[in-house]
């Protein structure tokens, strides 16, 4: 919907704020109003909006203090103090102010037209990783799209929803758990697979996640790459080892460089082959180090830590109320808990994702 300050053509006062408005922002309304109809996203805890509220699985965090600085201060079930992701995109996009959950049971017709999040606290490309905590899988998540589909030709018949779907942005995270949990903290895969092979397991089974959503009307899909997981601060708690110079676990690290280096190509390949698709790789992992390793350039004061409790374990059931010595200033860190960026911090890489990225799907 567009903004109202464009239909107030009279006041001179807000000719005065469009005039000066930047073209970026402007150019990010424009290709909200008119491009996107709705936002859905897949995947893990960077992207799960609050669906796990509704799973019946370990991964929660719909208490305090999580939601600390959301709107009314209220734990929602999003792995962060505040929004996420998700809610930044749709919000600069001019689509809405935040993205739901799809499990919520109260949305609305509205809701599932401008799109949802089917993203599931702890899950991944691998579906052991989603298994050892009852989190939805991504073929859970697959067939919940299945069904939001058949929900859209209700609402608004089969020709609109496949308009929707074909114009929708669309998102995909993970590969997080998989490569820093299932591989490295608890050496569930290493006596199965290297590192090697287990990211092009690990590929391979994106690749057949996108061409399955491809399949099902998406065209337009931005995949996350991995952040350098060697420098989180749960990482670097259970390797218990004296660390690289750079302050990082660097074979932890070198595993989300190889897994980053085959998605990228593998995103090359399907863009160029599936007619009409426009798939763009998220470099994630770059921006990130960059933030830990420049943190005044950024105005972060604490990387090394999480601001939940000690900040070196606490994350998901153990960042509750009873966590001691939880910081006052979140925006002052770049980890939220010992495993999930600050609010702020996500602001920043959403920021960076629609200024290098969003000319791709105009």
């Amino acid at each position: 919907m567009q903004s109202p300050l464009f239909k107030i053509f009279g006041w001179f006062s807000v000719s005065i704020l469009v005039l000066f408005r930047s073209s970026t922002e402007a150019a990010i309304k424009q290709v909200g109003n008119n491009t996107f109809p709705a936002v859905i996203f897949f995947g893990d805890s960077i992207v799960d909006t609050g669906n796990n509220n509704y799973v019946l699985t370990v991964a929660k965090c719909n208490f305090p203090p999580y939601g600390k600085d959301f709107i009314g201060g209220k734990a929602t079930g999003r792995f962060c103090n505040g929004k996420v992701p998700p809610d930044f995109i749709v919000e600069k996009l001019g689509i809405k102010e935040l993205l739901p959950p799809y499990l919520d049971p109260n949305l609305k017709p509205k809701d599932l037209l401008t799109g949802v999040s089917f993203a599931s606290g702890a899950s991944g490309y691998d579906s052991l990783t989603s298994e050892l905590v009852s989190a939805l899988s991504l073929d859970d998540q697959l067939k919940l799209f299945k069904e939001y589909i058949e929900k859209l030709k209700k609402i608004s018949g089969e020709e609109r929803t496949n308009t929707i779907l074909t114009k929708s942005l669309f998102g995909v995270v993970a590969s997080s758990n998989d490569i820093a949990n299932l591989y490295y903290n608890f050496h569930l895969r290493d006596w199965q697979y290297n590192i090697s092979t287990y990211s092009d397991f690990l590929v391979g089974s994106a690749s057949t996640f996108l061409q399955e959503i491809y399949e099902l009307g998406a065209r337009n899909i931005i995949v996350f790459s991995a952040p350098p997981l060697g420098c989180l601060p749960s990482t670097k708690t259970l390797a218990g080892e004296i660390f690289s110079r750079k302050g990082c676990v660097e074979n932890c690290n070198q595993g989300s460089e190889l897994f980053n280096k085959k998605l990228s190509a593998e995103i090359d390949k399907l863009d160029s082959n599936l007619p009409h698709a426009n798939i763009v790789y998220f470099d994630i992992y770059n921006p990130m180090l960059d933030m830990m390793q420049n943190p005044n350039k950024y105005g972060f004061e604490i990387v090394d830590n999480g601001c939940c409790g000690t900040g070196t374990f606490e994350a998901s059931f153990l960042c509750n109320s009873f966590s001691l010595n939880t910081c006052t200033n979140a925006s002052s860190y770049l980890f939220w808990d010992s495993y999930h960026p600050t609010e702020r911090a996500y602001k920043i890489l959403v920021s960076e994702l629609l200024k290098k990225y969003i000319h791709n799907f105009v």
